[in-house]
């Protein structure tokens, strides 16, 4: 599947006669894509995953979040702020934090 869907991106990204590129055939796939593998109901969705991931509780006001302990599995750096009362989420992996008082 990976295979076809790059070599459609090669081919669908070549540039026309107009000097635009043409994505038309990638976004057709990748919704396929999706709507293929939702379908599946025995199976978990990630976000339903990741929810069930309770808050991890930091004594911080910030925390740096990576996504993994491995960078080669991780996202970009995430500094997120948790001045907030309710958990803050990371806009790379739903990760939930949450500040930890100690008083």
């Amino acid at each position: 599947m990976a295979s076809s869907l790059v070599k459609s991106l090669i081919k669908s990204s070549v540039l026309g006669s107009t000097g635009t590129r043409n994505f038309c055939l990638v976004r057709s796939q990748i919704s396929n894509h999706t709507a293929k593998w939702m379908q599946d109901t025995s199976k978990k969705s990630p976000m339903e995953l990741i929810n069930e991931v309770p808050p991890i509780k930091v004594e911080g006001r910030i925390v740096a979040c990576e996504g993994d302990t491995n960078p080669a599995l991780g996202h970009p750096i995430e500094f997120i702020c948790l001045d907030l009362p309710e958990p803050a989420i990371c806009k790379y992996c739903g990760l939930r934090y949450v500040q930890d008082h100690h008083h």
